[in-house]
């Protein structure tokens, strides 16, 4: 079962005031979300954060109109992670240890997330990841995963981020790698065609999941996504969104690799948040 706890609501409630208010619709349609939001939660439900977020964006799609409403940021933070991986792309390639320099850029990448936040910091954030330990630490455990898998399936969080992902799949130059998008818009996500921008297919075999939670809810993916899924020897999942469907599966191959950016995260991870991880919660004895 994925994640689900009370304290989502006011964030998620945050995220479409904010979005009601950018397309300037805000007295006209808000109060009918609102009447809609109060009453899925006066209702029983059984349904984790990542799926009542997807029902609450399929609530604004239907009122008004907009099927992506962050297109245009989604756009703008792979244009500009773009112009960041030209200028990080060497560096990592001279670094003494380009895979940590990639691993804790693909963290720090995490950062660019419009449905978290209005705002943020690439540069002092890439500053803060390449200067900090992290919480959790299972990153050696995961590069003798990298070195032994025959499959690695990649699980992409938000745009933008995806940019720093590809640096990180070129670092570890793997030959098997496939990178999971969201199966259609939801928040800022990943998508087939931020895919493409990126030329993520460049370095890895890209399939969407074919789902339309900010999450991955494997019972809800396609039957391709599945396959890909079963038959991974190592599953690196990017972001709190992936976290949140994954964690409770206690899969000895997935390896987390995200920013702590709220309580619920932070919590179940046990770290403080504004930290940042790279966590299996299950270290098999194989590792």
């Amino acid at each position: 079962m994925a994640v689900s706890d009370v304290r989502c609501k006011s964030c998620f409630l945050r995220t479409y005031e904010n979005l009601f208010d950018k397309f300037g619709i805000y007295t006209s349609h808000f109060e009918e979300f609102l009447k809609e939001f109060h009453a899925f939660y006066e209702r029983e439900t059984d349904m984790s954060s990542p799926e009542i977020q997807r029902l609450l964006s399929k609530i604004f799609v239907k009122l008004t109109g907009i099927a992506d409403p962050f297109e245009q940021e989604k756009h703008h933070s792979n244009l500009l992670a773009l112009e960041l991986y030209r200028k990080w792309q060497p560096i990592v390639a001279q670094s003494i240890d380009p895979i940590d320099v990639a691993i804790r850029l693909s963290i720090a990448g995490n950062i660019m997330d419009y449905g978290a936040s209005l705002s943020f910091e690439v540069d002092s954030t890439i500053d803060t990841v390449l200067k900090s330990e992290y919480a959790v630490d299972h990153s050696q455990y995961l590069r003798n995963k990298i070195a032994n898998a025959k499959q690695i399936l990649f699980l992409g969080d938000n745009a933008g981020e995806i940019v720093f992902d590809r640096l990180l799949i070129e670092t570890m130059g793997h030959k098997n790698v496939v990178y999971a998008v969201k199966g259609a818009p939801i928040l800022n996500d990943v998508t087939i065609q931020d895919a493409l921008l990126c030329n993520m297919s460049d370095v890895a075999k890209v399939i969407d999941n074919g789902y339309d939670a900010p999450s991955t809810i494997v019972e809800q993916c396609s039957d391709e996504f599945k396959r890909y899924f079963n038959s991974a020897d190592l599953i690196i999942s990017k972001g709190q969104g992936n976290l949140e469907g994954l964690v409770d599966l206690n899969d000895p191959r997935i390896f987390f690799l995200l920013m702590v950016k709220c309580d619920v995260i932070a919590e179940i991870v046990h770290v403080p948040t504004r930290s940042f991880v790279v966590y299996c919660s299950n270290l098999s004895a194989e590792n």
